[in-house]
């Protein structure tokens, strides 16, 4: 049974997306650690509020069919989108959300041709939701979170 596992921190609505199954792909700059590779981490949502107008263009974005920009499921982002729009406190804050196996990141551009250069996109799979989801303080890059014993959450 693992009792900390590796976590990263990922602002809303982002976060929340990974968590349903509507965001396959996590964006950074930077690839994540070999190590990590095809382990389960935990994603924890950070402590900014989601922004109201983020959440509109993204609505607004995936209502005409535009997700080459994101890589989301609009069929799973845009129900939980229009109720973030609606009461804002519905996406969790300074919590652990979900739990994901990390697969081998890739550079974005072999997503979409037009991608950043300089991004990678991080493959996240098997997801298992964390409800509810529990406090925890973020940090920048990955840091360790100690899971609760009743979350189920401790797969290798």
């Amino acid at each position: 049974m693992i009792d900390f596992i590796p976590c990263i921190t990922v602002w809303q609505p982002w976060a929340s997306l990974i968590a349903i199954g509507a965001k396959p792909y996590e964006f950074r700059s930077w690839a994540a650690p070999r190590d990590l590779h095809g382990c389960r981490i935990a994603i924890h949502a950070g402590v900014r509020p989601p922004r109201s107008e983020e959440i509109r263009s993204l609505i607004q974005h995936l209502e005409v069919g535009v997700t080459r920009e994101t890589e989301l499921k609009s069929d799973l982002a845009l129900p939980l989108l229009r109720e973030a729009l609606m009461v804002p406190a519905s996406l969790a804050t300074s919590a652990v959300v979900c739990t994901a196996i990390l697969g081998e990141p890739v550079r974005a551009t072999t997503l979409r041709r037009e991608a950043d250069r300089d991004m990678w996109a991080w493959p996240v799979s098997d997801i298992e939701l964390i409800a509810p989801p529990f406090p925890a303080r973020g940090r920048q890059g990955f840091w360790w979170v100690r899971l609760p014993a009743a979350s189920g959450e401790t797969k290798p």
